[in-house]
C-alpha cells in the first residue's frame, strides 16, 4: 500500500492524498475542509497532480463521477 500526498498549485486546493491500495483521493480545500473520492484511478491522480489548474482537472474529471 502506497500513500502518496501532494501539493497543489491551487486557489481551491491545498493539496490531494492517494490511497493506491483502496483507490481513495482525498482533497484538501484551502479553508481546510476534506472531500474523499472513492475507486479513482491512478492516472487521474496523477493528471490532478500535473494539471496547470488542478481545479479545472478535478471539477472536469473526477466531480460528481467518483
Amino acid at each position: 500500500m502506497t500513500i502518496k500526498t501532494e501539493q497543489l498549485s491551487s486557489t481551491a486546493f491545498s493539496s490531494a492524498t492517494y490511497d493506491d491500495e483502496n483507490k481513495d483521493l482525498s482533497m484538501t480545500f484551502v479553508n481546510g475542509g476534506t472531500y474523499i473520492h472513492h475507486n479513482v484511478p491512478q492516472e487521474l491522480f496523477d493528471g490532478l497532480v500535473a494539471a496547470g489548474s488542478p481545479g479545472k482537472y478535478w471539477h472536469s474529471n473526477i466531480k460528481d463521477q467518483y
